[in-house]
């Protein structure tokens, strides 16, 4: 999977069409990111204890890693991703520039 913990990504289909985040975590096996503020839903919690009150709590839902893309550092763009191989190491390089990402 390209996209990483840590990267700035652009939702580019869904509700949230359009929203740029931070991806908090990523779940490779399932093709999956949670970006910050992007698909929130809301929760009804019970109270657990006598005299605690119930609420509502916001939390953020996952979302397919094919409909984002990863916003290039020195371009500000949302690009898709290359990689570039240099002896042992890989690298990921943005494809309208060519910077690292």
């Amino acid at each position: 999977m390209e996209i990483k913990k840590g990267d700035t990504v652009k939702i580019i289909s869904g509700k949230d069409k359009g929203k740029s985040g931070k991806v908090v975590r990523s779940f490779p096996s399932k093709n999956l990111i949670l970006v910050e503020g992007i698909n929130v839903h809301k929760k009804h919690s019970k109270p657990k204890k006598q005299g605690q009150k119930g609420q509502i709590i916001e939390m953020p839902g996952a979302i397919k890693n094919s409909n984002v893309q990863v916003i290039c550092q020195s371009c500000k763009k949302a690009v898709r991703i290359g990689q570039k191989i240099e002896g042992e190491k890989k690298f990921r390089v943005c494809k309208k520039c060519g910077a690292n990402l």
